[in-house]
């Protein structure tokens, strides 16, 4: 196994540097050489750990699926009330929005195959999830589904802004919390 100064390099270092590249400069900045050079390593440290770009690509997707919705439910859970997961939710996904550039880079990417079926089935997870959240806060089943549909692209909009208008979003933590209020305000009948 190569090294990244003192330490060995895994399959999740290379992961999280494709998923880094991506962010910075889309699907074609996933690239084994400048990844190699970024981690100080050599390519075959890459063929260590992955057959091909393609599962290096998996990896990182597989990664920012665990990172970017696993976690954030499994964060947001931690809260008894349902109305507490739903404000938290749309407090962290309006933070990340505002500092991270993978998800666009994805979104940018959705015509090919592999990215295209891990957006569709975040997209129905977080969906999900949202509609869960809207259900146990006593919301009908289709009233809460469409709600939540509206809910995951209010949280596009706000990754689109981030890359196009970042002024626009909030600068302060009490514009934050407006912003975040107005969205929890927003599903709620």
């Amino acid at each position: 196994m190569a090294q990244e100064g003192n330490r060995k390099l895994s399959a999740e270092d290379w992961a999280q540097a494709a998923l880094n590249a991506l962010g910075e400069g889309g699907l074609s900045a996933v690239a084994i050489e400048p990844l190699a050079k970024r981690l100080g390593t050599t390519k075959g440290s890459f063929y260590w750990h992955f057959k091909d770009r393609a599962a290096l690509i998996e990896a990182a997707l597989a990664t920012w699926e665990q990172l970017g919705t696993d976690a954030v439910i499994a964060e947001v859970d931690s809260e008894a009330d349902p109305a507490d997961r739903l404000h938290r939710l749309f407090a962290h996904v309006i933070d990340y929005a505002a500092h991270d550039r993978v998800e666009l880079a994805l979104l940018a990417s959705a015509d090919q195959p592999p990215i295209a079926a891990m957006l569709r089935r975040i997209a129905d997870r977080r969906i999900e999830y949202v509609a869960g959240l809207l259900r146990e806060m006593g919301m009908p089943a289709a009233e809460a589904r469409t709600r939540a549909v509206v809910g995951v692209s209010i949280y596009h909009g706000f990754n689109h802004l981030a890359r196009v208008a970042p002024e626009s979003l909030p600068g302060t933590d009490e514009q934050r919390k407006t912003l975040v209020d107005a969205t929890f305000h927003t599903l709620l009948p």
